[in-house]
C-alpha cells in the first residue's frame, strides 16, 4: 500500500469523530473571521497555486430508495430499489468536472416508478461550487455556500474544537467551523465546515438546511456529509460522501416517508496526467457505455454487497448533522407548516365490513398547530347496525415521539392479542362469505396516554382511562353463509391502567433481528375497588425475530399472554388464539382460555418465479419465495378448545409470497382436532395502511 493511501485511510478514519463543542466557543470572533476569509480566498483561487492542475478516479457508490411507516417512524426503512454504481471521475482546475457512469445495475423491490435527478447519479467535486443546487434545482436552488464571496454576509461562524493528524514528519490541525445562518428564514445551510489550519482547505463538511431552502413542500430534510482524504501528502480530495433526502407526506393521516440515499466511496487517484480542457465538454454527468453494457462487471446481488447501515432508521453521520442543525437554529426554521387533514390511519377507517355494522362509512379530521400540538375528531357509522360511533384526541408531542394527550371515544374494540387478517381482506369475506375474523365489543372511554421513546429506542406507553364496556350483536347478513355470533362480553364501568413497551426492529445475538412489544393491563370495576377479587390484572408479550441461513431466512414469531382473576375472568379479557397468524389450521378464535401462548417457525426459501414488466414501474423480479413452517399452540384454562381440552396443538403447512412479496398465500393443516385451513392476504407489512 502506497504512503498516500496510508494517510488518506488514516484521514478518512479520524474525519468520522465529530468533536466535542468548545466551551469558550464565539460567534464571528475574529480569529474565526480570519480563517474563514483564508479559506473561502482559497476556495477562490481554485487550488491554482496549490500544484494540482488535473486529476481523475473512481467512484464507487449506492442510491437507494427507501420506505419508511407508521407512527414515529420507529421501524428501519425498507428497501424499494437499489441501484450500484461505477464511475469514472475527472477534474481541472478551475472548475471543470466530468463523471462518466461505466457500470450501473439495479434491484427492484417494489413497484416504483422513482426516476433519481441527473446529480444523484455522481459525487459532488470540490465541495460545491459558490451556489448550492440540490436535485438539478428542484430540491435546493441558489444557497450561497458559506466559504463564498457572500458567505461572511449570510452567515454567522464560530471555532470549535481542532483535530490533529499525525503522519511521518508531520502534524496537520485541523479547524472544525461550525456555521448556522444570519437569518433562518432564508435559504441557508446549516452544520460545520472542518478546514486545513496550515493551507486552508477544507477538508470535511456536514450540514443541513433551512426549511425555505427545500423547494419541494413534501421535503423533511436533505443531510449532506463530504470527506476528503489527502493525495500525495498535498491534495485534499473527496473520498466518502453521503446524502441523504427525507420526504415526508401522509397516505390519509398514516405517516409515509421516502428516503434517497446516496453512499460513495473515491479511491485510485492519478494527478496531473494532463487531461485536455476539450474533454470537458457537454454534461457532467454521462454513460460512458451502453445501457446494456453497464451491467457487466458486477458479481453477486445488489442487496448481498448494500451497506447494513443503508437499512438503518438513519445513519449515525446524517443524525449527527441533524442534531446539529436542531442544537443551532430554532426549530421552526427547520419543520414545515400543518394544515388540517384527513386523518383516517387507513382505507379501512374509510369504508369497511363486518357482521356487527354490516357497511360502515367513516371519515376523521386532524390538525397540528405548531409546538408539537395537534388535535384530531373522527367518526364511522354502520349502515346495518345504524349506529354512530366517534373518537376525537388532544395531544402535545415532542420531535423524539414522545407526548401526552387526552381522548375520548365511543366505538368497538377487539378481544384478542393478535390481528388474524388485514381488515381489506376482512371486509371482502365478510360481505362475500360470511367469514368475519373480528370479535368486537362495546367500550365507551375517556382517558389520558403518554408515550416516551426511551434512549435505548424502546417506547413506553401509560395509559389510564375510564369507560364502560358491553356485548355487541349480529345485524348484517352476508351475500353468502352465515356469521357466527359475537363474544358475550360482561357488561362492566371499571377504570382502566395499561402500561406497554415496545420495542422497534433491531439486531440481536446469533445474527437475528428481533421487534416486539409487552403489554401489562389492570382493570378495576367501578365502586368495587378494595374487592381484590374483582379486579383482572392481564399481561401479554410478542416478539417477531429473523435470521439469514444461507440464501433462505429463518422467520419465528413468538405470542403468549395470561389473565389472573379469582373471579371467572370476562370474556372480552380472555386469551384467544386461532386462524391464519396466531393458529394455522384452526379456526379463527378456536381457543380460548385464561393462559396461552403461540409458536410459529418457518423457513424461507427463495425460487424461481416467471418475470413479467410493468411498465413505467419495473420488472417483477424472477423469484418468488416459499415458506414451509411448523406451529404449536398451548393453552391452559380453556374455556373452548376444539376437544374442549388444555394442552399443545400443533399444525403444519407452507405459505407462499408473490414476487415483491405483496400477497401471501397460506396452506395448513392443524394436527390435533384440526383441519385443513387455505388463506390468502396482503403481505402483514402492509396490514396497518390498509
Amino acid at each position: 500500500m502506497s504512503r498516500s493511501s496510508l494517510v488518506a485511510i488514516a484521514a478518512a478514519g479520524l474525519l468520522l469523530t465529530v468533536p466535542r463543542r468548545s466551551a469558550a466557543q464565539e460567534w464571528n470572533d475574529a480569529r474565526t473571521l480570519t480563517l474563514v476569509r483564508q479559506a473561502t480566498e482559497r476556495r477562490a483561487r481554485a487550488l491554482a497555486d496549490s500544484g494540482l492542475v488535473d486529476y481523475q478516479a473512481k467512484a464507487h457508490g449506492y442510491l437507494t430508495f427507501l420506505a419508511q411507516v407508521g407512527e414515529g417512524f420507529r421501524e428501519p426503512p425498507r428497501v424499494v430499489k437499489a441501484d450500484e454504481l461505477s464511475i469514472q471521475v475527472y477534474w481541472r482546475a478551475p472548475n471543470l468536472s466530468k463523471q462518466r457512469i461505466v457500470g450501473q445495475r439495479d434491484t427492484l423491490l417494489l413497484p416504483t416508478d422513482i426516476a433519481y435527478h441527473r446529480d444523484h447519479l455522481g459525487i459532488v467535486q470540490n465541495n460545491f461550487p459558490s451556489i448550492i443546487r440540490l436535485g438539478d434545482g428542484d430540491e435546493v436552488v441558489d444557497v450561497p455556500h458559506p466559504l463564498s464571496a457572500d458567505g461572511l454576509a449570510d452567515y454567522d461562524f464560530a471555532v470549535g474544537d481542532s483535530l490533529r493528524i499525525q503522519i511521518p514528519g508531520r502534524t496537520i490541525t485541523v479547524d472544525v467551523i461550525r456555521v448556522r445562518p444570519r437569518d433562518d428564514t432564508k435559504p441557508r445551510i446549516i452544520g460545520a465546515v472542518f478546514v486545513e489550519r496550515e493551507t486552508a482547505q477544507v477538508v470535511r463538511m456536514a450540514f443541513s438546511f433551512t426549511r425555505s431552502a427545500l423547494r419541494d413542500k413534501a421535503l423533511e430534510d436533505i443531510s449532506v456529509v463530504l470527506e476528503s482524504s489527502l493525495v500525495e501528502g498535498r491534495f485534499w480530495l473527496p473520498s466518502r460522501q453521503e446524502i441523504e433526502i427525507r420526504r415526508t407526506g401522509s397516505w390519509l393521516d398514516y405517516p409515509v416517508r421516502g428516503i434517497i440515499r446516496g453512499r460513495w466511496e473515491i479511491c485510485c487517484y492519478a494527478v496531473n496526467k494532463g487531461i485536455p480542457a476539450g474533454f470537458f465538454g457537454g454534461p457532467e454527468i454521462v454513460l460512458g457505455a451502453p445501457r446494456e453494457q453497464l451491467r457487466k462487471g458486477f458479481t453477486g446481488r445488489i442487496l448481498d454487497s448494500l451497506p447494513d447501515d443503508v437499512r438503518a432508521v438513519t445513519d449515525e453521520d446524517v443524525k449527527k448533522v441533524q442534531d446539529e442543525a436542531r442544537a443551532l437554529v430554532r426549530q421552526q426554521a427547520l419543520i414545515r407548516e400543518h394544515r388540517a387533514s384527513v386523518a383516517a390511519r387507513g382505507l379501512s377507517d374509510l369504508v369497511r365490513v363486518d357482521r356487527v355494522e354490516g357497511l360502515a362509512l367513516g371519515g376523521a379530521l386532524s390538525r397540528r398547530w405548531g409546538q408539537g400540538i395537534s388535535t384530531s375528531i373522527g367518526g364511522r357509522y354502520g349502515t346495518d347496525d345504524r349506529r354512530l360511533k366517534g373518537h376525537g384526541s388532544l395531544g402535545w408531542q415532542t420531535a423524539s415521539g414522545s407526548g401526552v394527550s387526552v381522548f375520548a371515544a365511543d366505538d368497538w374494540r377487539d378481544a384478542g392479542d393478535e390481528q388474524e387478517v388485514s381488515l381489506v381482506r376482512n371486509s371482502i369475506a365478510a360481505q362475500e362469505f360470511g367469514s368475519d375474523y373480528t370479535d368486537p365489543y362495546h367500550v365507551r372511554a375517556v382517558g389520558l396516554r403518554a408515550t416516551r421513546t426511551l434512549s435505548s429506542g424502546v417506547v413506553l406507553g401509560l395509559e389510564g382511562s375510564i369507560e364502560e364496556q358491553s356485548a355487541l350483536a349480529v345485524h348484517a347478513v352476508p351475500a353468502s353463509g352465515r356469521f357466527r355470533p359475537t363474544i358475550a362480553a360482561t357488561p362492566l364501568h371499571a377504570a382502566r391502567y395499561t402500561m406497554s413497551l415496545e420495542r422497534p426492529t433491531v439486531a440481536a445475538p446469533l445474527g437475528f433481528t428481533v421487534r416486539g412489544g409487552a403489554e401489562l393491563r389492570l382493570t378495576v370495576p367501578a365502586g368495587r375497588a378494595t374487592d381484590s377479587s374483582a379486579q383482572t390484572l392481564r399481561a401479554a408479550a410478542s416478539l417477531w425475530s429473523e435470521r439469514p441461513l444461507g440464501s433462505a431466512t429463518l422467520a419465528l414469531h413468538s405470542t403468549i399472554a395470561h389473565t389472573d382473576s379469582p373471579q371467572r375472568a370476562a370474556p372480552q379479557e380472555l386469551v384467544y388464539l386461532g386462524g391464519p397468524t396466531s393458529g394455522p389450521g384452526y379456526d379463527y378464535h378456536a381457543f380460548a382460555a385464561t393462559s396461552g401462548a403461540s409458536q410459529h417457525v418457518e423457513l424461507r426459501m427463495r425460487v424461481p418465479f416467471p418475470s413479467f414488466p410493468l411498465g413505467r414501474f419495473g420488472r417483477t423480479p424472477g423469484e418468488a419465495t416459499i415458506a414451509p413452517f411448523a406451529h404449536a399452540i398451548w393453552v391452559n384454562g380453556a374455556r373452548q378448545s376444539p376437544n374442549g381440552e388444555d394442552g399443545i396443538f400443533p399444525s403444519v403447512g407452507v405459505g407462499v409470497l408473490t414476487p415483491f412479496e405483496l400477497l401471501r398465500v397460506d396452506v395448513g393443516r392443524g394436527l390435533r382436532n384440526g383441519r385443513w385451513t387455505f388463506s390468502l392476504d396482503i403481505a402483514r407489512e402492509f396490514w396497518s395502511v390498509l
